[in-house]
């Protein structure tokens, strides 16, 4: 009898295995699925530092291939998030259409189409050669179906209606599709210009913040908008009459003559927005007054309502009870939570990374069930792992760090032992960077890479903002809530790991109505208290809630649980590690670096236990005043 070896490599029991791609315009990742199994998914800033990078991922591909122990060899296909040719076809077209507007524009973009983008799948043979010769089959899905599929192959349901809202792929700015077993149906399909995405973007710009980056700023202002002003109410009509046409599926047309990102690097045309609205574009970095949080506002109820009718149509022509949702306006929080509270689905799920490096996950997803026409096995909650899907670091990584910065520590063997020390030092106001297992895929800080707080703090927001963060006073923080506590602090709606929905603080924990005095200045609504937990509550009494659940975030669950016996309070403040214009840390050392450079007070990495007052030295946080691009 011929016995067979004791270890049997993984791969080679394998089927297939999938790399899946994102680059090139912003947010560049990549992911690796293995039989269907989402083995490993990171962005390319969180290795290059370079926020919102768009190069190839060159590293993060290094990355997933040594998380899951195979050679590039061992690849069954690789798939590409968009087809290019399509991207250039409708690029002809709409210089074509708005001749001879956009001439600079067309003579900038073609030459690095022709010499790179159009011959796209030479374009990245050129790349993957550092990664090994063979030559591995490049499958390129379509933009919003790699998105539609980042929405529903990794979601808990067989089947659900699946909306996609994003700037623009190739031509798709909106779908509507239904996902069924291991196949997705396209049902409607919205083409460029028109797109929502592009108007919150235009909004975005105009409002002095950057695109595709600082959208979420926007959300974020417009609860400082009064909704009872007449001149919210005046923009929100002037929008809606004369920049874009809202149909009843949701569906829009967009008014050209106000928006140039067709024929120009700028969104708007300032001068009829000014004439419109009677508010000149905001300067970067400026101060905000009431007219742009009422603007901020409008335009976010705009979206709200394009999300619901969007959401209708989609439930009416699939009369599915489930929801799935992907795209970078799948990010508003607060329109998903609208959507929630229309009682449409009975359940949704959105990507926890619905902008384009979600596209990584999706394109590899398309190629594995749809081209390959693969089973699908369903997993529970869901198949993202808790988007943990990047690199993780052992002892020996971290104390060689802590080291190399010369830095005093301490080590704990009982992690319970270090919960419960770190809790106190929450609990007595210092600030906590939290450094855990496998890093988050996505712009979500979850536990892992996160910044801690107590959320009942009065002067945390302001200090976490100005002190840690570098950034503008007015933006709100999060709060990691214990699954099981979720409706001892909230109005009841949709649980979310991934921070995706809102939710309202019940009544008992409200100290003082939500005020929209207009003559107020900024810096006065920002000091109001109307809560018990003023870190974590935006003016409205909303917050962006993370539910922690101690079978998907064991550690994190720990930690706020030994806070809760300390405060009587089963949340957090849970902000992403980073500060300003920099991603979100992934290695010990960035983690260093972000403690040095702030006012921290505390590092924990692993069983590693860092004091700022025990540190020989400290950087100045003056390194980064006044040192940051608009993000």
């Amino acid at each position: 009898m011929r016995w067979l070896p004791l270890f049997i490599p993984y791969f080679s029991l394998l089927k297939t295995a999938i790399l899946g791609i994102s680059a090139f315009y912003h947010d560049s990742a990549a992911c690796l699925l293995i039989d269907g199994e989402i083995i490993a998914a990171a962005q390319e800033e969180r290795f290059s530092r370079l926020k919102n990078d768009a190069s190839f991922p060159k590293s993060a591909i290094h990355y997933v291939l040594r998380e899951a122990g195979i050679e590039y060899e061992d690849l069954t296909a690789i798939s590409f998030y968009d087809k290019p040719m399509l991207k250039f076809e409708r690029l002809m077209e709409n210089y074509h259409a708005f001749v001879p507007r956009g001439i600079s524009g067309f003579l900038s973009a073609v030459p690095v189409w022709i010499k790179e983008k159009l011959f796209m799948r030479k374009f990245l043979r050129g790349h993957l050669d550092e990664f090994g010769k063979k030559k591995i089959e490049i499958l390129f899905p379509e933009h919003h179906l790699s998105h539609a599929a980042s929405a529903f192959f990794p979601s808990p349901f067989e089947e659900a209606a699946i909306l996609t809202v994003d700037g623009v792929g190739e031509w798709a700015t909106t779908t509507i599709c239904h996902g069924k077993s291991g196949q997705i149906t396209v049902l409607r399909q919205l083409d460029y210009p028109h797109s929502l995405g592009l108007l919150y973007a235009s909004f975005t710009y105009y409002l002095g913040f950057k695109v595709n980056s600082g959208e979420y700023k926007l959300m974020g202002l417009a609860p400082y908008g009064n909704p009872m002003s007449e001149q919210t109410l005046s923009f929100k009509n002037k929008i809606l009459q004369e920049l874009v046409d809202i149909r009843d599926d949701g569906s829009i047309l967009l008014n050209m003559d106000y928006f140039d990102f067709a024929t120009s690097t700028r969104m708007t045309n300032n001068k009829k927005w000014e004439k419109l609205f009677g508010v000149a574009p905001r300067t970067p970095e400026s101060s905000i007054s009431q007219a742009h949080t009422d603007l901020a506002l409008a335009i976010q109820q705009v979206t709200e309502t394009c999300m619901i009718l969007l959401a209708t149509t989609a439930q009416k022509i699939t009369g599915s009870k489930n929801l799935v949702m992907a795209g970078g306006v799948a990010l508003n929080c607060v329109a998903n939570s609208k959507i929630a509270g229309t009682g449409l689905f009975e359940k949704i799920w959105i990507q926890p990374a619905s902008g384009d490096a979600g596209g990584a996950v999706g394109s590899a997803y398309a190629a594995f069930h749809i081209a390959n026409k693969a089973p699908r096995l369903i997993s529970y909650p869901d198949a993202m792992k808790a988007a943990f899907l990047g690199p993780e670091y052992g002892d020996n990584e971290i104390l060689k760090i802590i080291r190399k910065y010369d830095m005093v520590f301490k080590y704990y063997a009982d992690f319970n032992e270090l919960c419960v020390i770190v809790a106190q030092k929450i609990s007595e106001g210092n600030v906590v960077g939290w450094f855990q297992g496998r890093m988050e895929f996505g712009p979500r800080a979850l536990g892992n890479r996160s910044i801690l707080a107590d959320p009942g703090n009065s002067v945390m927001q302001k200090n976490l903002n100005l002190k840690i963060k570098f950034r503008e006073g007015f933006r709100p923080f999060a709060p990691a809530v214990l699954a099981e506590d979720l409706s001892e602090y909230f109005e009841t709606g949709s649980a979310s790991s991934y921070m995706l929905f809102i939710h309202f603080l019940r009544q008992k924990w409200i100290c003082s109505e939500p005020s929209h005095e207009s003559a107020w200045p900024m810096e006065n609504r920002l000091q109001k208290t109307g809560s018990s937990f003023p870190a974590i509550t935006h003016l409205d009494n909303s917050a962006r809630t993370q539910t922690v659940d101690r079978n998907l975030h064991p550690k994190f669950w720990r930690l706020i649980t030994e806070f809760k016996k300390i405060t009587g309070c089963g949340m957090i403040v849970n902000t992403s590690f980073n500060v300003r214009g920099e991603p979100i840390v992934c290695s010990p050392e960035d983690a260093c670096k972000g403690f040095l450079g702030t006012e921290m007070d505390i590092l924990v990495m692993g069983n590693f236990v860092l004091d700022k007052t025990a540190q020989k030295k400290v950087e100045s946080a003056a390194r980064h005043a006044g040192g940051f691009k608009p993000d």
